[in-house]
């Protein structure tokens, strides 16, 4: 029978390329790294790793093991959930990602009222974008994932995709133009994107779904923009905008952290937006420490929707 524990070194190494990256990996020894790949080859009967001096290479049996162990070792992992959530509340864990801007804002509230009632439950949480995330969704790695879709992509846009996965919706989070105080539009009540078609814009890499969105947006309002900065840091988008070498769209929930030498903006007629959701296994087992996270969740996402003062959409 195949050792588990064994599973996740043999995939250490097919990610790291090294028994010496695994094991740090791991925080294991290298050597014993090579003995947990030595007992699992025999137990498998055949050889999974070839040696060589700039590293290792899986042969056919141990990319199969690998591409099996992905699946064992989630339903391990759900399996270990399952019985630690046994005494419901007064124990287990939690695993947490979340991307930056709802990790700013909703999600350390989140976790602060759910301590409070749950305190014996112990909480992780990861800084990731939903693209990083969803997969360590997927294997088992973490229990719940904050994610969100824009409006003006399609849903085929979005990999890995939410196939599989219960999404929860919790607000949505609306786009504004961010300017220097000296823009000629900075006295505006609302900003048309056409009447900004010549500037320089700031904004996320275009390889991803949040520069695809910028590119969509504009391209809806009728012209193609001329991203001169990228940047996935808004703080560093915000100082680019204060400088007066670009404009950007920022969301609503990056504003917590507003510069006050930048001047932002409703979009008129349309306002982009994205919806933020918390992203689960569907299907699979919920625990109770996850239903009451997702419960918290929604009460913290109606606060601050209830709280929040939203810009004026009136046009000059």
């Amino acid at each position: 029978m195949l050792d588990v524990k064994r599973l996740r070194v043999l995939r250490a190494v097919a990610e790291h390329g090294t028994f010496k990256d695994a094991a740090e990996a791991l925080s294991y020894s290298q050597p014993r790294i090579s003995q947990q790949i030595a007992a699992l080859e025999r137990e498998a009967g055949t050889t999974l790793v070839e040696r060589g001096p700039k590293g290792v290479r899986l042969t056919d049996a141990g990319r199969a093991l690998v591409e099996h162990s992905e699946g064992i070792l989630a339903r391990v992992a759900a399996a270990e959930a399952e019985l630690e959530a046994i005494a419901g509340l007064r124990g287990g864990r939690l695993r947490l990602a979340t991307f930056p801007t709802a990790g700013a804002t909703l999600v350390p509230l989140a976790i602060a009222n759910f301590s409070k009632r749950h305190p014996a439950v112990e909480l992780s949480l990861i800084e990731a974008e939903p693209e990083e995330a969803l997969p360590r969704l997927k294997e088992g790695e973490l229990d719940i994932a904050m994610v969100f879709e824009y409006d003006v992509l399609p849903s085929a846009t979005y990999e890995p995709s939410y196939d599989g996965l219960e999404l929860k919706y919790l607000l949505d989070d609306p786009f504004y133009v961010a300017l220097p105080l000296d823009h000629p539009l900075a006295d505006r009540g609302a900003v048309r994107l056409a009447d900004l078609s010549t500037e320089a814009w700031a904004g996320s890499s275009c390889g991803g779904t949040c520069g695809e969105m910028h590119l969509a947006t504009c391209r809806a309002a009728g012209f193609e923009p001329r991203m001169g900065f990228t940047s996935d840091d808004y703080n560093v988008v915000q100082g680019l905008v204060a400088a007066g070498v670009a404009i950007s769209l920022l969301p609503e929930l990056s504003l917590c952290n507003l510069r006050e030498d930048i001047v932002i903006k409703p979009i008129a007629p349309d306002t982009p937006n994205r919806r933020v959701m918390a992203a689960t296994l569907a299907g699979g087992f919920r625990s109770p420490a996850m239903n009451a996270m997702l419960d918290i969740l929604g009460e913290v996402a109606d606060e601050y929707v209830a709280e929040s003062q939203p810009l004026t959409l009136t046009a000059s």
